[in-house]
């Protein structure tokens, strides 16, 4: 014959550390990765921006998500009246506030 048979091999012997167990140790090991390095730091800012929003009040001077300064002057639960310039003042959304700024920034503006 020109081609010779070819035969299953034997199965090979069970690993003595749970063979199972050793192939999923890398998924696990890298969800807990992302865990610590993703997932726990975006729910800690989510955290401190919803308490930052609860905390606000009138006279505040804030910083908008498009990069607006200015100062609030009216708060509903759910807009925000923010003075940008003497009687000039614009109504954002309150999740639209990214950052509360420290007392006198504007005036150093």
């Amino acid at each position: 014959m020109l081609i010779s048979p070819a035969y299953a091999q034997a199965p090979a012997a069970a690993s003595p550390f749970g063979g199972d167990l050793m192939a999923f140790l890398p998924m696990v090991a890298i969800f807990v990765v992302f865990y610590f390095l993703l997932i726990r730091p975006q729910q800690k800012r989510a955290k401190e921006t919803k308490a930052m929003l609860a905390a606000l009040q009138k006279g505040d001077e804030v910083i908008t998500a498009g990069g607006i300064v200015g100062k609030v002057s009216k708060l509903d639960e759910a807009y925000a009246s923010v003075e940008i310039a003497p009687n000039v003042e614009i109504k954002v959304q309150r999740s639209a506030i990214s950052l509360m700024l420290p007392k006198g920034t504007v005036k150093n503006l």
